[in-house]
């Protein structure tokens, strides 16, 4: 099973859950920015959660179906189309050979998870199939895709052919799908001013008190040099009161670093394993998926939890999803 890229869009890469485990060596962990909708994606068609998919950022590539999948697309929405018709997120999507999948404008958010049922066929580099761009490993060659590259797919798991086989007899057409889809409430920002839920990081005693008032009280914006690596942040400046010379310490994903020139930048999928900048907070790993899908030039608004507090909603979120993959395994052998 095999799909080919005909236009590659602005940034398309395979991504998985990550590269774990080799940080002390100095290897970034890398994978999807929001791993969420990355799940999500591979739950709908009967995929392990951590499979690895296609990440498109902000303008989606064109797709040639070579033979019949399965497919799920969720994230932001970039107008996914088959021959020109719309077709849904959040709902498993059975594809006919030869037809062509395009993506358009994006509509909301910021970046979209394609994954195909039985995952994608390609060699994993320190257990993982994750591109990270900057070294040139993981992935397809190590790189974001390009026109007339060739992604394979291995065989469907019997879930998923159950699946298949009730999509096939419901239509004739180019593709159809289940009557069923995921609730997506809080999956894509959609307001003016984001908040995005911290607790206090180590450093954070060290800043002026008028400046861990403004870290809250303020609006940042998401500045155009933001990527996969972090998002760089625009506000009055955070200082510090002693501004002494720090040694670098573990960082981790959703770490809020402040450089010397007072701005945050919030470290994402392909940081760094170390910083030496001091740590004002750590966003809370259940927003990190609503931080991923933010654009240049949003807003955000940092609120403070506590510990349990953020240990609760990561509990919550984690019994949700095995609510989904049970629910969506029922539908797919009963339906």
């Amino acid at each position: 099973m095999s799909m080919t890229i005909l236009r590659p869009g602005l940034l398309t890469s395979i991504q998985d859950l990550g590269r774990v485990g080799f940080q002390k060596y100095g290897v970034i962990v890398s994978g999807a920015m929001d791993c969420y909708a990355l799940r999500v994606a591979n739950i709908l068609v009967g995929n392990g959660e951590g499979e690895a998919a296609l990440e498109l950022t902000l303008a989606g590539p064109t797709l040639k179906v070579e033979q019949d999948l399965l497919i799920a697309i969720t994230g932001g929405d970039l107008a996914p189309t088959i021959d020109k018709l719309p077709i849904p997120l959040w709902k498993p999507v059975y594809v006919r050979k030869g037809s062509v999948l395009q993506f358009g404008p994006c509509r909301s958010g910021c970046r979209a998870y394609l994954a195909v049922a039985g995952g994608l066929c390609v060699e994993e580099v320190m257990g993982s199939a994750s591109t990270y761009l900057r070294a040139g490993i993981g992935g397809y060659h190590g790189r974001a895709l390009e026109a007339d590259d060739v992604l394979r797919f291995r065989a469907p798991s019997e879930q998923a052919l159950q699946l298949i086989e009730q999509l096939v007899k419901s239509s004739d057409e180019r593709f159809s799908t289940t009557t069923w889809s995921v609730t997506t409430e809080f999956a894509i920002p959609d307001e003016k001013i984001n908040t995005i839920r911290v607790t206090l990081g180590s450093h954070y005693e060290q800043f002026a008190e008028e400046s861990r008032n403004a870290f809250f009280d303020q609006v940042f914006k998401v500045t155009p040099q933001s990527d996969r690596m972090g998002y760089k942040l625009s506000g009055d400046p955070l200082t510090r009161t002693d501004a002494f010379e720090m040694i670098s310490e573990a960082v981790t994903l959703g770490t809020i670093q402040v450089p010397s020139n007072g701005q945050p930048i919030i470290l994402l999928a392909d940081r760094q394993t170390t910083g030496g900048y001091p740590r004002i907070g750590q966003v809370v790993t259940v927003d990190l998926s609503l931080l991923a899908q933010m654009k240049p030039g949003e807003q955000i608004q940092f609120k403070e939890v506590s510990m349990q507090k953020a240990e609760a909603l990561y509990l919550s979120r984690e019994n949700d999803l095995q609510e989904l993959r049970a629910g969506v395994t029922l539908k797919m052998t009963t339906e």
